[in-house]
């Protein structure tokens, strides 16, 4: 939605500053437990002795189902919107999601302390990541309906903000990594930031409807009804400008007197009802909503590119890139993962959602914009190629540490550039009413896109 002239001032951008905190909420449940895929895994890889000999433990593959359970509820969560939207009031999908979110969170701090047999904790940790992620879908979808009533660089500052979730946790795992205290200890800290992250979340969105520039452009009926006085407003002036031409041509004529006067007269007296008439069928006829399928016509370019976008990013990562091993053992083992592989990703994924904010090309129009997202598919062979570890097909052709952490580099900074982009473009190519269905659309090839990678991760491990 674009700024409207009478709409109060953002005092202290204090809005803009809430929506970058709620954008940052909305992905702390994903982030979190993507980035301490070295605790769970030292809870369910354990090595064990039977007689002095290393008995062989079970492969959880953790990483896989991390990854397919925290994507799949936001694709079925965006396929049964309609069910949400239309029979849930919005604070209580928000707020009620940030409440169970805070109290799942508050759950696995707790399971930190409990010892646990692996096969149970396993299945408890994946339920609790499809639970905490479900209800981070609804919290997601929501907002992003929330924030699309804003001016559109409240949108871009939303993104920003989930573009930054991950940096947060990964900047809290390395602090517990960095921690003199024993291992539990350190994982107990870095389970309870996302409990006071999600707290914060949820006191800024009760804070929201309290301020005045939100009120003002979150009331839903008053949007409406100020949107539609404009488009009436236009109409009427129109017509206006059209009668008072054909009366003011009917004048000259009359006082120039003769029959021409009376015959253009019963002219713009007929034209003028004619007119109106056509003016409120063409109103009637712009207000019309567009179809699903009609609009999917005109964004499927989009579509396909945020869809390949995410397909590429979540095939390989985390499930694949965790895996990489440093060559260099030793104090900087612990911290080889968290800095080269998801400090790298979420900064520079950052870096390039916001680079979309100063620079945009390729247009939309062009051609080359499809192409760009189909040459990123070069990054799943490059990152096979690694030092992922185990492995038993394919070679190890980039073993250095600094290889890795250009090809993450240049494989996030496109991944956040053009996931932006196709998100951004897809409202553009349809009228501005269409824009919320193109927008809901798009939320549903996102999540198709992080589905279909996710699944195709557990391929890609296998052929390493």
């Amino acid at each position: 939605m674009k700024g409207r002239i009478d709409a109060p001032r953002d005092r202290g951008w204090l809005v803009g500053i809430i929506f970058f905190i709620l954008g940052l909420g909305t992905l702390l449940p994903w982030n979190f437990f993507m980035t301490a895929s070295m605790y769970f895994n030292s809870r369910l890889n354990k090595t064990e002795r039977s007689n002095g000999t290393v008995v062989s433990h079970k492969e959880y593959y953790f990483n896989n189902w991390m990854t397919l359970l925290s994507q799949l509820p936001l694709l079925l969560c965006t396929l049964l919107n309609s069910f949400f939207y239309q029979r849930i009031s919005e604070m209580v999908r928000i707020a009620g999601s940030l409440v169970f979110i805070f109290i799942l969170f508050i759950l696995t701090a707790i399971l930190v302390k409990i010892p646990m047999e692996e096969d149970r904790f396993f299945s408890v940790t994946m339920a609790t990541i499809w639970f905490i992620n479900s209800f981070g879908a609804v919290l997601q979808g929501s907002l992003f309906g929330l924030v699309g009533l804003l001016p559109q660089k409240y949108s871009a500052v939303f993104m920003s903000g989930q573009g930054l979730a991950g940096t947060f946790a990964t900047v809290a795992m390395l602090v517990s990594i960095a921690s003199d205290t024993d291992p539990e200890t350190a994982a107990l800290g870095y389970f309870t930031t996302p409990c006071v992250g999600t707290l914060i979340t949820l006191l800024s969105y009760l804070l929201l409807p309290r301020l005045e520039f939100a009120q003002f452009y979150l009331d839903k009926s008053r949007s409406y009804e100020v949107e539609t006085a404009d488009e009436l407003l236009k109409v009427t002036e129109s017509g206006t400008a059209e009668n008072g031409k054909l009366y003011g041509h009917t004048n000259s004529s009359l006082a120039n007197g003769g029959a021409s006067g009376e015959e253009v007269e019963v002219e713009g007296a007929g034209a003028s009802p004619k007119q109106a008439f056509l003016t409120l069928e063409q109103a009637e006829d712009r207000d019309r909503k567009s179809t699903v399928m009609e609009v999917f016509k005109k964004i499927w370019v989009m579509a396909f590119c945020v869809v390949f976008v995410f397909t590429v990013t979540l095939a390989v990562f985390p499930a694949i890139t965790v895996d990489v091993k440093t060559i260099y053992p030793g104090k900087w083992e612990p911290y080889f993962i968290s800095v080269c592989c998801f400090l790298i990703f979420n900064v520079c994924d950052w870096i390039g959602r916001t680079v979309t904010t100063l620079v945009q090309w390729p247009p939309k129009e062009s051609g080359l914009f499809p192409g760009l997202v189909v040459s990123r598919v070069v990054f799943v062979p490059l990152l096979l190629l690694c030092n992922v570890q185990s492995r038993s097909y394919l070679p190890v052709l980039f073993s250095h540490d600094a290889a890795f952490a250009f090809i993450m580099m240049l494989f996030s900074l496109s991944s956040g550039y053009c996931v932006c982009l196709s998100m951004s473009y897809a409202p553009q190519l349809v009228a501005p009413k269409d824009a919320e269905t193109a927008g809901a659309l798009m939320t549903f090839f996102l999540a198709l896109g992080l589905s279909i990678g996710a699944a195709l991760s557990f391929l890609l491990r296998l052929l390493v």
